[in-house]
């Protein structure tokens, strides 16, 4: 091969990686960008299917009404006993009781006046091993353990976790990160960064 065919087989390598490497910048930008507005618009698109109106948009608008509507009458004085007494007929049926409690719980962990995920903290599990975890329960006094904390540790990647108890010393708060960042930091698997 003479040096000029040589020239080009090396500028041919380089325009390729480059283009390779335009590709993969490409598509680690447009990737999170298509899921997420992807997701929206499938949530979007369920809600305003909910209630089958010939107008689009006017279904969510109605569900997200008729959802404000129902948190307003829950807050009177006088309708509240109703919403208890349809609480407690749902309590009191098994398999129902199961599954209302357990999303009644979790969404109110995430959303209600008693937030659970609100205490970061790092759990020191052995001499060279932490884990970032919430605490869920300050008193486990119930279970004969009045020196442990309940910490739920979040798997990354994946919409589930683990609760231990641990002991309370092993436990230190994080109060100087917002408890948003940490799990945005465990669900990503330690990608996004703890501002």
């Amino acid at each position: 091969m003479s040096s000029n065919q040589d020239f080009q087989f090396l500028a041919m390598a380089f325009t390729y990686k480059r283009i390779i490497s335009y590709f993969l910048r490409g598509l680690l930008f447009i990737t999170p960008v298509a899921v997420t507005l992807y997701i929206i618009f499938q949530t979007i698109l369920f809600l305003d299917n909910l209630i089958p109106v010939p107008l689009p948009g006017i279904g969510i608008l109605m569900v997200l009404a008729l959802i404000t509507f129902v948190g307003y009458l829950a807050s009177l004085f006088f309708a509240k006993p109703i919403f208890d007494w349809f609480e407690r007929g749902l309590i009191k049926i098994p398999l129902v009781n199961l599954i209302y409690t357990s999303i009644k719980d979790l969404m109110g962990a995430f959303v209600g006046d008693k937030k659970k995920f609100s205490s970061p903290v790092k759990v020191q599990l052995s001499d060279t091993f932490i884990r970032l975890g919430f605490i869920t329960q300050e008193d486990m006094s119930i279970v004969g353990e009045p020196d442990m904390v309940a910490v739920y540790f979040p798997h990354s990647y994946n919409v589930s976790g683990n609760v231990f108890l641990v002991p309370k010393d092993k436990v230190t708060p994080l109060l100087d990160v917002k408890s948003s960042d940490v799990m945005k930091f465990m669900v990503s698997g330690g990608v996004s960064p703890l501002s």
